[in-house]
């Protein structure tokens, strides 16, 4: 070998090897961020428990107290002492449901629109209006619902349906009572709206992820739109959906102010969507400042939250059975 092709070769060693000190720091500085995220991760499970465990411990006069049947109690007396978690369940539950059976079919069509349909130059600024409508704060969503919503559905929305479904068969009780305007039905109308914004984000993320030569196949092979939402872009995406959807559940279960709002805040189970009611949320914050320490009214709220906490943790384990992959 010439002299020139081994100053070559070990030229090219020279810059194929790097030097030890900055492989050695190279490797600290990696333990270093592996041991970072572990703390962060770690950090993630202690804030979590600390979190249940404050809130059972907190709770526990009152599970002592009342026993299994403070979940299923519909009493709430401060006066006697006497507390029930039932009422408060049953309202949290209802309107989560009903606020996800009006927003999961809008926030879909929206997602589609956006994706499908809607033309390019349209596509921005209703993405953004959708964005916009996730930032605005509870509160402001709780003062439109009470000075627009409720006069709306006191006025027209309540009798209309009073009149034309309160009459039907089997369902015609849940549209039956005096139009107040606010109730249940109002409190899942204006959480509805509150989730639109973050399932509906989500939907159109996800839609956008699908490769587009799958959809152009199906296009070629004459498929309409909704056959190949149906077909290709729900089944590519199910699990991301499904997350959209949970993560609207989840801000449904614990929303507090906008709910206090319209819902009435009384302490009894609703006949009928037109009636008040209250929720796990809208009940804490009406009655925590006015519980004194080491009360068994503070316990009960307490544990109120406990229990909103595990409901929480049960729709997250439904969610995560959902999205398990099916064996063949």
């Amino acid at each position: 070998m010439t002299s020139q092709g081994t100053f070559v070769l070990s030229q090219a060693a020279t810059i194929a090897a790097p030097p030890a000190r900055r492989h050695g720091a190279s490797s600290a500085a990696d333990k270093v961020f592996g041991a970072a995220t572990i703390a962060a991760g770690v950090f993630v499970l202690v804030l979590l428990g600390a979190i249940i465990v404050s809130l059972f411990m907190g709770g526990l006069p009152s599970f002592r107290a009342f026993g299994i049947g403070f979940v299923f109690d519909t009493e709430w007396d401060p006066v006697q002492q006497v507390f029930g978690a039932g009422v408060p369940i049953f309202g949290t539950l209802v309107t989560a449901f009903l606020a996800l059976l009006i927003a999961v079919p809008l926030a879909f069509g929206i997602a589609v629109y956006l994706t499908e349909i809607a033309p390019v130059w349209f596509r921005r600024p209703v993405g953004t209006a959708i964005e916009l409508l996730a930032a605005v704060p509870s509160i402001i969503y709780g003062m439109w619902g009470f000075f627009v919503i409720v006069p709306v559905m006191s006025e027209y929305v309540q009798p209309f349906l009073s009149d034309t479904l309160g009459e039907t068969p089997l369902i015609g009780i849940l549209f039956q009572g005096p139009p107040f305007g606010t109730g249940i039905l109002t409190a899942s109308l204006v959480l509805a709206v509150m989730v639109i914004p973050f399932i509906a984000a989500t939907m159109r993320d996800v839609f956008m992820t699908v490769p587009a030569v799958y959809k152009e196949s199906a296009y070629g092979v004459g498929c309409t739109t909704w056959e190949v939402i149906r077909s290709i872009v729900l089944p590519y995406t199910r699990a991301s959906v499904v997350g959209g959807i949970m993560l609207g559940l989840g801000r449904a279960l614990g929303e507090t102010m906008a709910v206090t709002f319209v819902i009435g805040n009384t302490n009894r189970i609703a006949t009928s969507l037109f009636d008040p009611g209250n929720t796990i949320a809208s009940i804490v914050a009406l009655e925590f400042p006015e519980s004194p320490a080491g009360s068994l009214k503070l316990s009960s709220l307490l544990a109120l939250g406990f229990i909103l906490f595990v409901i929480s943790f049960i729709v997250l384990a439904i969610s995560r059975t959902l999205l398990r992959p099916r064996s063949a």
